[in-house]
């Protein structure tokens, strides 16, 4: 069993590890913490993969068919377009949902789960998020492959 809690000596303060030197590298006196020697910047490509991502989760969200003369060429996820200043992004979205769904309610759990995955992910804060619901169609089954 553990000393009590009054008994047991205060924890030395020990540098995270990534603040750390690496083995066989004496750091001079003088060298800042890893904290404070750079910078860490995230295109805005992956801001914008991160908001499609998340949208994709998002019950009653599905993906659009693309077709050219009538012929089905596959299908479209949403569509992002992201500002980025500082730790905040500007985002406008474009995406389909499902019918009969209520686009409301669907719409409100985009914004949700994107601002929470865009913090969690890249510590950045949605400032606005304009969402265009470009379409509504039923959901459609799996396709069953025609041999088993």
């Amino acid at each position: 069993m553990s000393a009590p809690a009054a008994a047991r000596p205060a924890p030395s303060p020990v540098p995270s590890p990534a603040s750390r030197a690496p083995a066989g590298v004496a750091l001079p006196g003088w060298a800042p913490d890893a904290d404070e020697r750079g910078a860490l910047d995230i295109a805005p490509l992956v801001l914008r993969k991160i908001v499609e991502h998340a949208t994709d989760l998002v019950p009653g969200t599905l993906h659009r068919e693309r077709r050219v003369a009538g012929v089905e060429i596959g299908d479209s996820g949403p569509r992002a377009r992201i500002s980025a200043t500082g730790d905040a992004v500007d985002v406008r979205l474009e995406l389909t949902c499902a019918y009969p769904a209520p686009v409301r309610e669907t719409v409100a759990a985009v914004r949700e789960r994107v601002a929470a995955e865009l913090e969690r992910i890249a510590g950045y804060r949605v400032r606005s998020l304009a969402v265009t619901v470009s379409g509504l169609r039923e959901p459609t089954a799996p396709v069953q492959p025609r041999i088993r």
